[in-house]
């Protein structure tokens, strides 16, 4: 048998008498239960002395950092949290929103290195040609021939418009002074598939344009122009363009700066339309350089395009700014052609007899080409190099490109066979 349980005080049956039973079972007993009821509305007006010992105290905290601004002469910084990693389909879009300073930093120029540059600028720069010069030119060939037939695609044909298309290009140029954001006119997109499609970006007016109206165009036109016709475009109104705000301003608008990141997607007509020509202009200036220099740095280039500009640039008048371009250049580490290479060579071997003081950056470049490229040098160029150092020297960078070149093995060095073992 199991253990007997045993009964709860509260369990065990009380006895009581038989009359009393029936008397408190015929009526329902009241419970012992208070019930209170309050109202939602009443709980809300009363805090508890904990609580609001914590919101004073913070609500003290904050009245103390939006004071200390003011006493320190300071302003409150606010911290943005990022939330996640962006999908590389949202990068096109990340582009129009992120700021400026996230491509290029803000450029401060010594004065004493602008001065330097400034030696070697050339006293009769060429003059600058516009898109403006370009249609009364055409306009004025226009007067003395009826007609005129163009071989090259690149040129432009010259026709009567309509007055009612000339109208309605004159509001596009207004919608392009006030553009900030949102659709273009279908007008200004079609104008790229237009024959005189020149004629009718100059009634727009493109140096009115804002900043954002010039990145947007520099898309269309860099996307459904071909390549000599991008050139145009780059080279009449994007490079007057970036270098009036540069002059103005200081520092390119984030939009321009965009605009010429855009260019490159037309690799050959950037390099013929806008870089060449900004240097055989003969003052491209310090800040001009290392910002236009921070595009190509920062985006992929074909190796047949940057040749072709290595060459053109070793080879043209000696600028400041071409040595910031070669050092750029070096620096993508290209398998170059030894015909660019020798141009290079070349380059430098000029200034031997040169009685100016070369600048720090044509140091700069001379170092870098010798540190990527000294396997491509034959040892006769190798000999001419190190003669070419004594006679332009800088006390610090002179002695790093002189053992590069003595430890160089140069691309006609004889190799000694290896040695056969006969036993």
């Amino acid at each position: 048998m199991g253990k007997v349980k045993k009964l709860k005080p509260s369990q065990v049956a009380v006895k009581i008498p038989l009359e009393q039973d029936i008397e408190e079972t015929r009526f329902a007993q009241p419970k012992n239960r208070n019930k209170v009821r309050s109202r939602k509305d009443e709980e809300e007006q009363f805090v508890g002395s904990d609580l609001s010992r914590k919101i004073l105290s913070i609500a003290r905290e904050q009245q103390r950092e939006l004071e200390s601004p003011k006493t320190c002469g300071t302003s409150a910084k606010f911290h943005t949290t990022k939330l996640g990693k962006p999908d590389d389909s949202d990068l096109e879009d990340e582009e129009d929103t992120l700021e400026p300073d996230t491509f290029y930093e803000n450029i401060e120029v010594n004065p004493d290195d602008e001065k330097a540059m400034e030696k070697f600028m050339s006293t009769n720069p060429a003059p600058r040609r516009t898109l403006a010069d370009i249609i009364m030119e055409k306009l004025t060939e226009k007067k003395t021939e009826l007609e005129t037939h163009f071989s090259d695609a690149g040129t432009m044909q010259m026709q009567d418009l309509d007055p009612r298309v000339k109208e309605m290009y004159e509001g596009v140029r207004d919608v392009l002074r006030k553009y900030r954001s949102g659709k273009l006119p279908k007008a200004f997109k079609i104008i790229p598939s237009l024959r005189n499609w020149e004629q009718i970006l100059y009634i727009t007016d493109p140096p009115s344009w804002s900043a954002a109206a010039m990145y947007q165009g520099t898309r269309i036109f860099a996307s459904n122009l071909k390549e000599k016709m991008a050139q145009r475009f780059f080279n009449l109104v994007l490079l007057p363009r970036i270098r009036d705000d540069l002059a103005e301003y200081k520092r390119l608008n984030f939009h321009l700066y965009q605009a010429l990141r855009k260019a490159l997607f037309k690799p050959g007509g950037f390099m013929k339309g806008f870089l060449l020509p900004l240097l055989e202009s003969g003052n491209c200036s310090l800040r001009e350089a290392i910002i236009v220099g921070s595009v190509i740095a920062r985006n992929s280039i074909p190796i047949l395009h940057s040749s072709a500009a290595i060459l053109k640039i070793a080879e043209m008048d000696y600028t400041g700014a071409n040595s910031i371009f070669l050092r750029i250049f070096f620096d993508k580490k290209y398998a170059l052609p030894y015909r660019v290479v020798d141009a290079v060579v070349f380059h430098f071997l000029r200034f031997e007899r040169d009685s100016r003081e070369m600048p720090v950056l044509w140091h700069q470049a001379f170092l870098t080409f010798v540190q990527r490229y000294k396997a491509d040098i034959s040892s006769e160029q190798r000999d001419a190099l190190l003669e070419l150092l004594k006679k332009q020297t800088h006390f610090s960078i002179t002695p790093e490109i002189r053992r590069e070149l003595q430890n160089a093995k140069c691309r006609d060095a004889e190799t000694e066979p290896p040695k056969m073992d006969f036993d």
